[in-house]
C-alpha cells in the first residue's frame, strides 16, 4: 500500500517535435508544490533529458528563485561569462544579453569551464510577442548522427576555446572574472587551466583546451559537450562578423571556436553542427509562469530570434567538476 505522504507520479506528454511538457494544476504555493514534487521532476528530467513544466504560474524573479532553491541542488554562481547578465540574487539570473533578432544556437552552459552546472532552470516571467522559444535537443543524438571522423577527432583533440576580452564589446574580462585584479585574474586561469596573454593595449586573450565529448554523471553515457558552435565566429551574424573584423582583425575576434590542437574550425563544420542541432530540436513555445528544467550535460539548449518583452529567469545548479584535457601549449 502507497503511503499517502508521497507525492503523486508526474504525467509527462511527450509530442513529436515538442519538448516534453508536464502540465499541473495551478497553485498558490509553486516552490511548496517543487519541494513535494522535487524526486519526481528530478526523476523526469533523468527520464527524458528536459521537461517544461507549465500551471505553477511564476510571478517574477523571486518567486522562481524560491522554486529554484527547493530543488534542493544547489545554485551556483557563473563564472567566465561571455556576455553581461542582471543578478536577481546569488545564483539566479536573467537570460544572456544578446540581440533580440540574433539566434543562441545550441550549446550546453558553461561547458568551456571546468566547473559545470549538470542542471539548468529556467522561469518564464514574460513571454514574448513571437519566437524566443528556448529549443532543447539530445546531445548523444547528435554525435551519432555527425561524421565518426570529425567526433572522433574532436574526441581524441579536444575543443579550444580563445577570447579577446576588451572594454568595449562583449563581457570585459573583470565582468567574466569578477575582478580587473590582473593577479587574481591569473591565479585563477592558472587554477582553472587557461593561458593568459596580457595584450599591449591593455586587453587580456585566453585560450582553454576542454573535453569535447564527456560521459554522463549518472549513466556514464557518452555525451556531445560544448560550445564549439555556438562560440564560433562563423556563427555570428555575417554583418556583425565582417564589422568585427574590420574594427579588430581576425585575430582579435570577442570569441572563436578551434580544434584542440589550435586548428580553426572552419565554417562547414559548423554549419553541419547546426544542422544536425536543428534536425534534434524540440521546442514549446513559452507561456507565462512556464518552468523549464534542463539536463546540462545530457541536452543542449538554445535561444530563438523573438519579438517583443522577453523575461526568462536562470538558475544553474548541481556543479559538476570536469576533468582537464591537458595543458594548453
Amino acid at each position: 500500500m502507497s503511503s499517502p505522504h508521497l507525492a503523486p507520479p508526474l504525467d509527462v506528454e511527450l509530442r513529436p517535435g515538442r519538448t516534453p511538457l508536464l502540465p499541473v494544476e495551478p497553485t498558490s504555493d509553486a516552490a511548496g508544490w517543487t519541494a513535494q514534487h522535487r524526486d519526481g521532476l528530478r526523476g523526469v528530467v533523468a527520464q527524458h533529458g528536459a521537461v517544461l513544466v507549465r500551471g505553477l504560474g511564476l510571478r517574477d524573479a523571486a518567486e522562481a528563485a524560491a522554486v529554484f532553491q527547493h530543488l534542493g541542488l544547489g545554485l551556483m554562481a557563473e563564472r567566465e561569462a561571455f556576455a553581461p547578465r542582471q543578478t536577481y540574487v546569488e545564483g539566479v539570473y536573467s537570460s544572456t544579453k544578446w540581440p533580440a533578432n540574433q539566434p543562441m544556437c545550441m550549446h550546453h552552459e558553461l561547458s568551456y569551464t571546468l566547473e559545470v552546472p549538470s542542471l539548468m532552470l529556467f522561469a518564464c516571467i514574460t513571454p514574448p510577442a513571437a519566437g524566443g522559444a528556448t529549443g532543447v535537443a539530445d546531445s548523444t543524438a547528435v554525435m551519432n548522427q555527425l561524421p565518426p571522423d570529425l567526433v572522433q577527432r574532436f574526441a581524441r583533440e579536444g575543443w579550444m576555446l580563445v577570447r579577446n576580452y576588451n572594454d568595449e564589446i562583449g563581457a570585459s574580462y573583470a565582468d567574466a572574472f569578477g575582478t580587473d585584479d590582473r593577479g587574481a585574474v591569473e591565479a585563477y586561469c592558472a587554477a582553472n587551466a587557461i593561458a593568459v596573454e596580457w595584450r599591449p593595449d591593455g586587453g587580456l586573450r585566453t585560450r582553454q583546451r576542454r573535453h569535447a565529448l564527456v560521459g554522463h554523471p549518472v549513466t556514464g553515457q557518452a555525451c556531445w559537450f560544448n560550445q564549439i558552435a555556438f562560440l564560433n565566429e562563423w556563427t555570428m551574424d555575417p554583418d556583425v562578423h565582417e564589422y568585427l573584423v574590420e574594427a579588430y582583425g581576425a585575430d582579435n575576434l570577442p570569441f572563436t571556436t578551434c580544434f584542440g590542437n589550435g586548428e580553426p574550425v572552419g565554417a562547414d563544420v559548423v554549419e553541419l553542427l547546426n544542422q544536425v542541432y536543428e534536425a534534434n530540436t524540440l521546442r514549446e513555445p513559452w507561456q507565462a509562469g512556464d518552468l523549464l528544467l534542463v539536463d546540462n550535460v545530457r541536452t543542449a539548449h538554445s535561444r530563438e530570434p523573438y519579438e517583443g518583452a522577453r523575461e526568462v529567469v536562470v538558475g544553474m545548479s548541481a556543479p559538476l567538476r570536469m576533468p582537464v584535457p591537458g595543458a594548453v601549449r
